[in-house]
């Protein structure tokens, strides 16, 4: 759903729970926007998750001089810093 739809969900829901008094027949307002609040909160708490869920890559970079040629070597190490998964099993 994403932080920002789930954020107008939250607001639209507290709107409609606590600040709008209108009276509309086979409607509650009130539990209109507690359900809105509801779906945004869990909305919210499912892309958090899956953000704190993904794979960062650590990229290491070391810098060493080439003897007798004036140059620089620059190496580059990617590492993530959780590991893959091990492969499937064969039966």
């Amino acid at each position: 759903m994403g932080i920002g739809a789930s954020i107008f969900l939250l607001a639209l829901g507290a709107i409609l729970a606590f600040a709008v008094e209108a009276d509309i027949s086979g409607l509650d307002i009130g539990v209109i926007g507690w359900i809105l609040m509801l779906a945004g909160l869990v909305g919210l708490v499912i892309t958090l998750s899956f953000w704190s869920t993904r794979r960062r890559t650590v990229v290491t970079r070391a810098q060493q001089p080439v003897a007798g040629t004036g140059y620089t070597e620059v190496r580059e190490v990617r590492r993530d810093d959780v590991p893959p998964p091990p492969p499937p099993a064969y039966s």
